[in-house]
């Protein structure tokens, strides 16, 4: 009795695993002739008697990223369809088996397709559907870490920052550089230089005679902005305890990066930690003294706590690396009439007799020279921008003049404005 128990059990398993080799066998050539719908209905039906075996699931899931391919390319559903694709082969893979060359062979398929697609949406700032075809990309070619790069980018700029955050950590965790050697040339028709990862194609446009001084560079590394954005993503999710850790461990492994050091300097700032927030900001000066926005900052920082005088020293620095700077030419310039404007109400305060008015006198005379001196910053700053004339420091210029009374110069900048 156990032996035909037995015997009937048996019969039954093989019934049904050949029915599913049938069942299967008709998704494969559903999708051959791209009847997709019929295919997708078939492989549906199949799916409970797919785990039978080894071979089956891997079928199975071969199948299914194949469907998933010429989904894709049908145009149908395109960024689902890529991820069905992704996680399906990834499973065909992990069972592994005969069919083993041909997985690799849609996976390399359906990458090349991924990239593409995520080019095209990134093109039409679509990044979300860019940073998921990109990660499609680097799941199925794990050594392409520039994708898992790519979809980390695109992900920030969608403000999707979740899975912005966990690209971010697998690249942390994968110590990616990004780094790269780029090879130059110029070409001679359009004179302008033009650049590749490939040194093979720059040295292929040499030979054509139409470029000229071939050069390579090596393209800064990618860990420092990768830490930076991953404190950044923390402080946007109000959690300052992983990004006060995410600094440490940037200062850690790149103590002498100056960009590093002000992109640190600006998360402190969001905190509120205004002394960490100067002194990174010198520090970033120290290695790097012709850093504008460094210098500007401290400027900037020194103004906000009331220190006119090292406001000043970093406002005359920065304009002296970038004479354009308009706001380092206004803020400068605020430095002396808010002085000149606190003396305005003391003025205001005094009385009628011979002391006060004596008082008044000294007070209007230091108040006009605070106010000359910053008509001077404003004036050197239109002397050196004169094809482009800053109507934000005209306007300022002529409240000055008015503040000065000298109304020939007011009606000198007024009239430049009335023009504009």
């Amino acid at each position: 009795m156990k032996k035909s128990i037995l015997l009937i059990t048996a019969l039954a398993l093989s019934s049904v695993s050949f029915a599913q080799k049938k069942e299967l066998k008709d998704v494969k050539k559903a999708i051959d002739r791209n009847n997709l719908t019929e295919a997708e209905q078939l492989l549906e039906k199949s799916k409970d008697l797919a785990f039978s075996s080894k071979k089956t699931t891997a079928e199975y899931y071969l199948l299914r990223g194949e469907l998933a391919l010429k989904n894709v390319k049908a145009g149908k559903d395109v960024v689902n369809s890529l991820a069905i694709a992704s996680s399906s082969l990834t499973e065909a893979k992990k069972v592994g088996g005969k069919i083993s060359s041909e997985v690799e062979q849609i996976a390399r398929e359906v990458a090349s397709i991924a990239a593409a697609k995520g080019q095209q949406f990134y093109e039409k700032n679509d990044f979300k559907n860019a940073a998921i075809a990109f990660e499609q990309v680097y799941r199925f070619s794990p050594s392409d870490t520039l994708f898992l790069y790519n979809a980390a980018v695109a992900s920030t700029q969608a403000k999707d920052y979740e899975p912005a955050l966990k690209y971010f950590l697998e690249l942390k965790d994968l110590k990616y550089d990004g780094s790269e050697t780029l090879y130059a040339a110029k070409n001679k028709e359009t004179g302008l230089v033009e650049k590749s990862a490939d040194k093979n194609t720059r040295d292929m446009k040499m030979k054509t005679g139409n470029y000229t001084n071939p050069t390579q560079e090596k393209t800064p590394s990618k860990r420092a902005e990768i830490i930076q954005n991953i404190a950044y993503i923390y402080i946007s999710q109000n959690n300052k305890e992983e990004a006060l850790k995410a600094l440490a461990f940037a200062r850690k492994n790149y103590p002498k990066d100056p960009e590093l050091i002000m992109q640190q300097a600006n998360v402190y700032y969001q905190l509120g930690e205004m002394n960490m927030f100067e002194s990174l900001m010198k520090e970033a000066t120290e290695l790097q003294p012709d850093n504008v926005d460094a210098q500007y900052n401290l400027g900037v920082i020194n103004l906000q706590q009331g220190k006119n005088d090292e406001a000043r020293k970093y406002f005359e620095k920065t304009l002296k690396i970038a004479p354009d700077n308009a706001n380092a030419a206004l803020n400068y310039a605020y430095t002396y009439t808010s002085e000149g404007n606190n003396l305005v109400d003391q003025m205001n305060k005094l009385g009628n007799t011979s002391e006060d008015i004596k008082r008044y006198d000294e007070l209007k005379s230091t108040k006009d020279n605070l106010f000359r001196k910053a008509a001077d910053v404003l004036n050197d700053f239109l002397k050196n921008n004169k094809k482009n004339p800053n109507l934000e420091v005209l306007e300022q210029l002529k409240s000055i003049y008015m503040g000065l009374n000298d109304m020939d110069n007011y009606k000198k900048i007024k009239n430049i404005l009335d023009k504009k």
